[in-house]
């Protein structure tokens, strides 16, 4: 959700990186950009956990890579 949100407000991404301790938002913002970024409409809570699944499970490979990283500078933002 967390990157969602920041990707939906157009905020740099490559120097973000989640930290549990410091979520932000609701909950209903955080159902409402869910359901927004989906895919699919009117979802099912599979779908929807199905879909939170995947999404985490690549940003935090994302996190770890050394291409994605901050470090990398110029030459991969965005990436």
């Amino acid at each position: 959700y967390q990157y969602l949100r920041r990707y939906k407000r157009e905020k740099d991404l490559d120097h973000f990186l989640f930290i549990p301790e410091k979520t932000e938002g609701t909950e209903a913002e955080c159902l409402k950009l869910l359901l927004e970024f989906c895919g699919r409409h009117n979802p099912s809570w599979t779908e929807l956990s199905n879909f939170t699944h995947f999404l985490n499970f690549q940003l935090s490979k994302c996190e770890k890579s050394v291409f994605c990283s901050p470090a990398v500078g110029e030459d991969f933002k965005g990436f």
